[in-house]
């Protein structure tokens, strides 16, 4: 068993893993999406459910918390004058627009930070894609204009030039499932990689603990009286990314965009002290970045003209003790100042044992993969065991990863 520290940067990634047979790696959703299992854990102990009985298994006046993001069609698969196939995995927009939303509604051309396949092939020049788009042929051509990093930064034109660059995407590519899938994407996986509440497009990963929601199933919800709400955050690639490093110190948490409107943070505040339930750790994460923007907001350090960002270490210095009511308030007031009714952030927050919660109670989450940021996550909120937790969905053949099955996790007792 990992040595508990106080300090996550002194955590080796090693000391959290186990042993995940392929069989348990879910290759495909089930039918309906609300019969995966849900393991409950509560207070320590474990059941086995179904995920229809989600309603009944959550705490009294439960707030529940969803990340309404939309994956986008972010693969592309172009052609070299010659015939070759290059594939372009877009994964951030540079120019004209660095925000997603703005990004998207881009007309004839955009410069977007990309992954590319095959790109020991393409050499200069540009490469092109031809697609339908709003029942008319359509042209995209793409230009390499430098690579850092491991990724390019690739010069977007296109024809008709009026198209925005979601038609574009959803004319020409194809949905960025998981690698560990290792297959293409279906027509089945275009309905059932989304949630059936995603409407603001901008991810490219989905944020899998909502796929098990069924219509049905929220209406169970309201049926129970159980609050909800929404924010989003716009998942990267960078969530699929191992750690690599011997030490968490010298692993880079990549950033991520999210908007929350002022409306949730009101809500959110009334809410204080009743349980808030995070649906995946998509949501934790923008949640628990709410109380760190809060607490510079207090502080004064949040710039008007500055887009407001969390660092990874930034809940790992010298501790704030200011609660969260006071920290949703001065985000709030930081609104009002600016005249904003909503809050955009980004944030590279990194959660891991030694992290204290301060706006969560729960976590509804897929079973991760070993030595990932997100196993550190739940680790973080369950402490050790988290180890029998994943060793029970593992002797109990729960299936694992993007498509499979659910836990409820409720590390205190009510």
């Amino acid at each position: 068993m990992p040595i508990p520290v106080a300090d996550p940067r002194l955590l080796s990634i090693q000391d959290y893993t186990y042993t995940l047979p392929t069989e348990r790696i879910a290759p495909e959703p089930l039918p309906d999406r609300d019969q995966s299992r849900l393991l409950v854990y509560r207070g320590g102990h474990i059941t086995d459910q179904t995920f229809r009985s989600l309603p009944t298994e959550l705490p009294q006046d439960t707030l529940l918390v969803f990340n309404d993001t939309k994956v986008v069609q972010a693969r592309l698969f172009c052609r070299k004058p010659s015939g070759g196939q290059i594939e372009l995995f877009c994964l951030e927009p540079v120019a004209p627009h660095s925000a997603i939303e703005l990004a998207m509604q881009q007309t004839g051309e955009c410069v977007w930070k990309c992954l590319v396949g095959n790109g020991k092939r393409w050499k200069n020049g540009l490469i092109l894609l031809d697609f339908t788009a709003q029942g008319q042929a359509a042209t995209l051509t793409a230009e390499r204009m430098e690579a850092t990093d491991g990724y390019s930064l690739i010069k977007f034109n296109w024809q008709p030039a009026t198209l925005p660059f979601a038609e574009v995407l959803r004319g020409a590519g194809h949905l960025p499932l998981p690698p560990y899938l290792n297959r293409e994407d279906t027509e089945a996986d275009a309905v059932r990689y989304q949630t059936v509440y995603a409407a603001h497009e901008g991810a490219v990963a989905a944020p899998t603990a909502g796929l098990h929601f069924s219509d049905a199933v929220v209406a169970d919800l309201v049926a129970q009286g159980v609050a909800m709400t929404r924010v989003t955050l716009h998942v990267g690639a960078g969530t699929f990314q191992p750690v690599k490093a011997a030490r968490m110190a010298d692993h880079a948490m990549h950033g991520e965009p999210f908007v929350v409107q002022a409306a949730v943070l009101r809500q959110l505040l009334a809410h204080h002290p009743r349980p808030v339930v995070a649906v995946g750790t998509t949501s934790l994460r923008t949640l628990e970045s709410l109380y760190w923007l809060g607490v510079q907001a207090a502080s004064n350090s949040l710039l008007p003209d500055k887009l407001p960002h969390v660092l990874q270490w930034q809940p790992y210095a010298p501790g704030s003790t200011l609660p969260a009511t006071d920290a949703l308030q001065a985000l709030l007031n930081y609104l009002d100042a600016q005249g904003l009714e909503a809050l955009h952030a980004t944030t590279q927050l990194l959660i891991a044992p030694g992290y204290r919660f301060r706006m969560i109670r729960g976590l509804l989450t897929n079973f991760h993969q070993p030595e990932s940021t997100l196993l550190l996550l739940v680790a973080a909120l369950l402490g050790p065991d988290w180890r029998r937790v994943y060793d029970h969905a593992l002797s109990h053949e729960y299936r694992f990863l993007s498509y499979g099955d659910s836990s409820l996790l409720l590390p205190n007792a009510e």
